[in-house]
């Protein structure tokens, strides 16, 4: 038997519209696969890494052979890919391996027992109603977390003295019940970005939640679903 031969390039002719829709196509079933291979199937971050290449792998060989298949869609998809590829590819390595340091003014104060039970507990007005340690999950991690009810009766999380490795999406979550490395057991509410991996900084409470129904803060990475760290936070 002769060896078989390599399927010939089609010299049909592709719609312009196809060729235009190929773009989004290609955008969307790329981050998609991202989002499944590294944030779905496993909540390991070192192996999240690795199926995110395995995929990119898949589908470099996925585009070229379309691309060689139909020549008309060769740019479309191939370049489509490639530059997609590349700036995910810069948007982890900048949000994984490069610190971001912050130095805000965070709220400070005393106990509120220290202030007879609930009254101003400092100069300032301030009133700490919880805090805890951060801990690592999934990376390492020290600092403290407090709930500080401010003098105008607003309340404010601060996380201070924090140092954790950094990641891509890292949000910073109360959570009203425990948090464990893959997955969040309760509801949460999501206080925004991490301002930093590092560094003092402050997150303002909206106004409509009940810091007190709220035990645990996590730092979370929602790109690969999983929690790099938490601190379970415990009355004043």
């Amino acid at each position: 038997m002769g060896a078989r031969s390599l399927p010939k390039p089609s010299s049909r002719r592709i719609p312009i519209w196809a060729r235009l829709l190929a773009v989004p196509v290609v955008i969307a079933i790329t981050l998609l696969g991202l989002w499944f291979t590294a944030g779905q199937i496993t909540s390991d971050f070192a192996l999240s890494m690795v199926l995110s290449g395995v995929w990119f792998g898949i589908a470099t060989i996925i585009a070229v052979a379309i691309g060689f298949r139909w020549r008309a869609l060769a740019l479309p998809v191939v370049g489509t890919f490639v530059v997609t590829a590349g700036v995910v590819t810069v948007v982890l390595f900048a949000n994984t391996f490069i610190d971001s340091t912050v130095n805000e003014d965070i709220a400070v104060a005393s106990p509120a027992a220290a202030a007879g039970g609930g009254g101003i507990a400092d100069d300032a007005g301030n009133t700490l109603q919880a805090g805890g340690e951060v801990v690592g999950q999934a990376h390492g991690a020290s600092g403290e977390a407090s709930i500080v009810e401010l003098a105008d009766g607003s309340s404010v999380l601060t996380l201070a003295d924090l140092e954790t490795d950094n990641g891509p999406d890292l949000r910073v979550y109360l959570v009203d019940g425990t948090v464990e490395q893959g997955s969040i057991n309760g509801d949460f509410v999501d206080l925004g970005g991490l301002k930093g991996n590092i560094g003092d900084q402050q997150y303002e409470i909206p106004a409509d939640v009940d810091p007190a129904t709220y035990s645990t803060v996590s730092i979370w990475c929602r790109a690969f679903s999983v929690s790099f760290a938490m601190a379970d936070l415990q009355p004043a």
